[in-house]
Parts: structure tokens; sequence; C-alpha cells
């Protein structure tokens, strides 16, 4: 289709990165996990080219939700900054890992990663209503924080650091590898393991994302994998689509959007993981 005629073939993928864009910001997931298949399995695109163009609209999606937003209250910064060493280095590692391995190896993880990441999402949120104790960590480096509850401001305290920031270094590597923006692994490794309240977790990874994506881009963009053929139209596409989205959000209940689009995101990862493994044992 590329090659017989680009102009369809663009506007094709401007149209998938709209509605990538769209559901990514509505369901709280990012748009790769949608526009990685897509343009594997159905446009025939180089899973690296994918995976490039992926880490490039994530960057830039990020940039304009910060531009739009602000500086949100709710968001620890101290704690995204921290986490953010962690979660820069495992995207770099990633990249790299990613320039050297066989691109159906690719394709399989990416379908682990998507099963993975359903899991995670479908998970109950279980927020402490206790006020944990203080740790040395969140002493020393300023993490703790408060809240804003509908009975007021709620201190809490960060819990296991150490823990926080290996799982923040697996979701770097798997953003860098895979070129999705892991949001799934950073609230994970905040909510879960840390203990911070869920929706100051959430926040607090939305702008995380675009800084562990940047620190993979420049690897692809070192080793000349960023195809502007595949990148340009999605960016043209995937930022209004996650503009739209942001908008949506509270006019429609998204609850049970999520729950169908989550078994359809579990059914896509069996798809890539079968499509890789096949590929490479075949």
């Amino acid at each position: 289709m590329q090659a017989t005629d680009p102009v369809l073939f663009d506007l094709i993928i401007i149209a998938v990165s709209i509605a990538s864009g769209c559901f990514g910001a509505m369901l709280g997931l990012g748009g790769g996990v949608i526009l990685i298949p897509v343009l594997v399995s159905v446009l025939g695109v180089d899973v690296k080219s994918a995976i490039a163009a992926s880490l490039v609209a994530v960057v830039t999606t990020s940039g304009a939700a910060a531009l739009i937003r602000g500086r949100d209250s709710m968001s620890n910064y101290r704690v995204g900054v921290t986490l953010e060493v962690a979660a820069g280095l495992g995207a770099i590692a990633g990249a790299v890992l990613a320039t050297l391995a066989p691109g159906d190896v690719l394709t399989m993880l990416f379908g682990v990663s998507l099963l993975a990441t359903g899991a995670l999402s479908w998970r109950a949120v279980d927020d402490t209503e206790r006020v944990l104790p203080q740790t040395w960590w969140g002493r020393v480096l300023q993490l703790d924080g408060v809240e804003e509850t509908k009975e007021g401001l709620k201190v809490y305290h960060v819990q296991k650091v150490p823990v926080g920031l290996g799982v923040m270094t697996i979701a770097g590597l798997l953003s860098g590898m895979l070129g999705i923006g892991s949001g799934a692994y950073k609230v994970l490794a905040m909510d879960t393991c840390m203990r911070m309240p869920f929706r100051v977790s959430t926040i607090t990874s939305n702008f995380m994302i675009g800084i562990t994506a940047a620190s993979g881009v420049m690897v692809y963009l070192r080793d000349g994998m960023v195809d502007p053929t595949i990148a340009g139209p999605v960016l043209i596409g995937i930022v209004p689509g996650a503009m739209f989205g942001s908008w949506l959000v509270p006019k429609i209940h998204v609850s049970t959007l999520k729950k169908i689009f989550l078994v359809v995101i579990v059914l896509v990862g069996l798809q890539m993981m079968f499509k890789g493994g096949r590929e490479l044992f075949k």
C-alpha cells in the first residue's frame, strides 16, 4: 500500500493515529498500545520503525498535554524526577536492545507486554485509608506529599522507594524497547509498591511518560531508525486525537469502554505474540 499509493497510506496512518491518540487518552493507556499493532499487523510497517514513531508520538503528546494542563497541584514532581533517573536509564538500555534485537522478538515481546498491561489496568485500586509511617528515603529526599480529597488535605508518606526505582527501571526498559508509554507499570510502582494515592500516582505518571520516551528516542535518532514517512503522519494524527480524547473523558462513562477495550488489548496482545513467535521459530 505504501509503495503504490503513498497518499492513501499516509491518510490511513493519520486516521489510525487519531483513533489511537483518542482512545489512549480516554483509557490512560497511551496511544502506542493501539498504534503499533495496527502499523505492524495491518499496514505492514517494520516493527522497529513503528516503535520509533510511537516513541516520538509519546514525547509530543506528553509535551502538548503538559502545556495545556500546566503545573498540576496533585502531581508529586519530586517523586517523578527521582524515579525518572531509573526510568530514563532503563529507556536508553531498552532502546539499545531494540536496535540489536530481531524484529520478530520485539513483536512477540510487544504482545506479552500488552497482556501484562491489560492485567495491570484491570486490577482493583486499593488506596489505603490509614496514614503510613514516614520512611528514611521519604524524609531525606523529601518525597512525601499531600493529596486533595473530599474530606480535605490528606498527608501521605512514600514507602519502599528502592522497590519503586526497580519497577521504574523495568518500565523504562519496556518503553525504550517497545515504544509504549508504560504508564501502567509506572502507576504500579507508585501506587502498589510505594503506596502513594492512586490519583497522585496516575497524574505523576502522566508527566513522566514523555521524559522516559525522550530518553529512548535519542537512541533511535542516533541510529537513523526514525522514519519520517511514518513518524510524520503519526504526529499529525495522534496529537489532535489525544487532545480530543482528553476533552471527552469528563463527558462520557469511560469505565465500561475501558473494560471492553482491555479485552481487545488482550486479544491483540495474543495475536502479536503468536505472530512474532511464528516468524521466530518457523
